[in-house]
This record gives structure tokens, C-alpha cells and sequence, in this order.
């Protein structure tokens, strides 16, 4: 008796969930017929120049002009030595 409800509360919670799917379908079928094909541009085309609006906040640091020729120094590039004591190494 037990597995004959289990059986029927199943297939009633697929019924009720395939209804539900069909419902949100037709909806956004209709919400799809129902907007215009061809929306408007709601944000207006820039006139060409850059817009930053955290450089106008003054929020941006100021960069140089000409960036450094070299910026990564010559030769090998090794961490600083510290306080602790050195590792051994193998022999």
C-alpha cells in the first residue's frame, strides 16, 4: 500500500511540474510577442572622447607622461636577504 502512494505522490509532483514548465513557456511566449522588435537605444553615442569617470572624480593617480625606457633592471632579480638565518644547502 505504502509503494502505491509513493507511486501516485510521484507521478502527481512530474504532473504538477510539467504544468508548471508549460506555464512559464506560454508566459515568456507571450512577453516575446508582445516587445518591440526594434527597441530604441536608450543610452546616447559618445561624442568620440574617452569618458572616465574616475579620472574626472580625481580618483586615478597620476601616470607619467612617458612611460620608464626601462623598466625592469638589468641583470638577475634576487630577493632581499633577511634577518633569518641561511638554509643549508646540499653537499
Amino acid at each position: 500500500m505504502q509503494r502505491l502512494q509513493v507511486g501516485l505522490l510521484g507521478l502527481g509532483a512530474m504532473i504538477l511540474s510539467i504544468g508548471v514548465a508549460t506555464v512559464v513557456t506560454d508566459r515568456a511566449q507571450q512577453t516575446d510577442d508582445a516587445a518591440v522588435p526594434e527597441a530604441v537605444q536608450t543610452v546616447a553615442e559618445s561624442d568620440g572622447k574617452k569618458n572616465d569617470p574616475l579620472a574626472d572624480a580625481g580618483v586615478v593617480p597620476d601616470l607619467p607622461k612617458k612611460a620608464d625606457e626601462s623598466p625592469v633592471p638589468d641583470g638577475p632579480v634576487l630577493p632581499e636577504a633577511g634577518d633569518a638565518a641561511p638554509s643549508p644547502t646540499a653537499p
